[in-house]
């Protein structure tokens, strides 16, 4: 017998314990990773099981949170547009020019940090899907609504609405634009935002005065 080996079976190695997570932390563990999955494989190459062995978690777990594929997917989307708009949320007693400007640098920022969460997400890149397309407009007019808020040239004329809807398309172009080609940089593409909403409201606002008229 060698020294130091005693008879019988080696002691087991010690278990790692897992962290035990509450059941909101759970259910964000496997939404980031479903997510993910979902922008770099495409929602049909994703399965129940891919989630679970990504997240740590069994696959019955992943169904006790979401029974379908589709309502996963639908809740992915919806939390990665809800990281989007934490991003421009930036509140504050700031004149609204200035959150309107602060608002534009963390767009373009998430954009940068977060690309290819961003371009599935503008491009549907995770699916089509209907539902997924009311989660992707009720973003786009929160994110007009926060970045806008308080701007003394916005008002309720459907001509001035029209037009900050198609400047919040016109935002998102940019952006996408400039993930295929990062010149210029973020300061230049906020500078062309805040040019182009004011020729384009301050236009809405004469041609619905004008119709008025």
């Amino acid at each position: 017998m060698l020294p130091g080996r005693g008879r019988g079976r080696a002691a087991p190695a010690a278990k790692v314990p897992r962290r035990r997570l509450d059941l909101e932390e759970r259910r964000e563990e496997l939404l980031a990773a479903a997510f993910e999955l979902f922008v770099t494989r495409g929602y049909d190459e994703v399965g129940m099981e891919d989630v679970a062995r990504v997240a740590g978690a069994s696959k019955g777990l992943v169904y006790h949170y979401f029974p379908t594929k589709k309502d996963l997917y639908r809740a992915a989307v919806a939390r990665g547009a809800g990281l989007l708009l934490e991003r421009v949320d930036t509140g504050g007693d700031d004149a609204p020019l200035a959150r309107l400007e602060a608002g534009l640098d963390a767009y373009f920022a998430y954009v940068a940090e977060h690309r290819s969460a961003y371009e599935a997400l503008m491009r549907s890149g995770v699916g089509v899907d209907p539902e997924v397309a009311v989660i992707l407009e009720q973003t786009r007019e929160e994110i007009a609504r926060r970045l806008l808020e308080g701007l003394p040239l916005v008002g309720p004329d459907a001509v001035v609405r029209a037009a900050v809807r198609g400047w919040i398309g016109f935002v998102e172009a940019l952006a996408l634009g400039w993930l295929a080609s990062p010149d210029p940089d973020r300061t230049v593409l906020r500078q062309l935002a805040l040019g182009v909403l004011q020729q384009s409201v301050t236009l809405a606002v004469a041609l619905g005065s004008s119709r008025e008229g």
